[in-house]
């Protein structure tokens, strides 16, 4: 095995073998939840894009940073399945196939619709901070912003994949999933850029506090060798050379 082969299975490998499996056993119904979104996001770009059905969306999952904060805490879950008007819907129908049905896979349909939520939140808020600090602040946003409609899953998708790439070990993937979020603010400084680094660092946290806490439930239950441990602990499984069961999911 070449070198590069053995760093894209050790990188991707437990990874791809838990796919993999679950797409194996139970093909499209390993994803019910991933599928109901595509169709959820298919409708609300239909129904946007209708003359009588434009002002509904917008009614019910359009998010700005003008708004009243309890207006847009309502909007925000919606939001998420609301396409963009200036992007090709079909790439926010690949986005959420592709990572939404991966997360599904190795976290479990509720997981991944908290995670995403939480990535999506982050960017809410940050939209808010970032028009409070302007434009003279490196983190701030012009006001003009806050007229801006925030809806579409790109924050969701880039938070959940940081989080499976880490919950699997993909660490170098992860890194550069963040990097290129980081080089979309320089190339592109918008609100958009910036709501991503925001999910990013709100997945940070939720990776932090997952590792925090099953080291204390290894401290607790005193099962600190001869046993698998999870992904978020740091430290390596103990199944054999050569095994590749996927991580326990908390």
């Amino acid at each position: 095995m070449s070198p590069l082969a053995r760093c894209a299975r050790a990188e991707w490998g437990p990874l791809f073998s838990t796919v993999r499996a679950a797409l194996a056993a139970r093909r499209w119904r390993a994803v019910p939840m991933t599928l109901a979104a595509v169709c959820l996001t298919a409708a609300c770009q239909f129904v946007q894009n209708q003359p009588w059905g434009y002002q509904f969306v917008q009614n019910i999952g359009s998010v700005r940073a003008e708004e009243p904060l309890w207006l847009a805490l309502l909007r925000t879950p919606l939001s998420l399945f609301v396409p963009a008007l200036d992007l090709p819907v079909w790439g926010a129908l690949a986005q959420i196939l592709l990572v939404f049905g991966i997360a599904e896979i190795c976290l479990g349909w509720w997981r991944t619709l908290v995670i995403g939520y939480a990535a999506t939140l982050a960017g809410t808020l940050y939209a808010r901070v970032g028009i409070d600090l302007g434009t003279g602040n490196p983190f701030g946003l012009p006001a003009t912003d806050a007229q801006v409609v925030d809806t579409g899953p790109s924050a969701a998708v880039v938070g959940l994949a940081v989080f499976v790439c880490w919950r699997y070990r993909a660490y170098f993937t992860a890194a550069l999933v963040s990097a290129v979020m980081v080089l979309e603010v320089l190339v592109k400084n918008n609100l958009a850029g910036k709501e991503h680094l925001a999910a990013i660092l709100a997945v940070a946290v939720l990776c932090a506090i997952s590792t925090l806490r099953h080291r204390r439930r290894d401290t607790r239950s005193g099962s600190g060798s001869g046993s698998a441990v999870d992904p978020g602990s740091g430290a390596a499984p103990t199944e054999g050379p050569g095994s590749e069961k996927p991580p326990i999911k908390s």
